[in-house]
């Protein structure tokens, strides 16, 4: 698995999860549980993962939907 995104914006994460998603590429979130820990503020960021097989197509689908996936 390779680290496609990171934000602390939970629409982009949904939005970028329903565009892989949609082109048939698994993704997965992680950090999603930290908001146990910083009380719902939005501090920590969330990442997305791909698969290292699917990086360069979801780079691609990211960037064609204006979503900053620069690391």
């Amino acid at each position: 698995m390779k680290e496609l995104l990171r934000s602390t914006d939970p629409t982009v994460m949904a939005f970028a999860s329903a565009l892989l998603q949609g082109e048939d590429i698994d993704c997965f979130q992680m950090d999603v549980n930290m908001s146990i820990l910083e009380g719902g503020i939005g501090i920590f960021p969330r990442r997305m993962l791909v698969r290292s097989a699917d990086y360069a197509r979801a780079v691609r689908v990211m960037r064609d939907n204006k979503i900053d996936v620069s690391l």
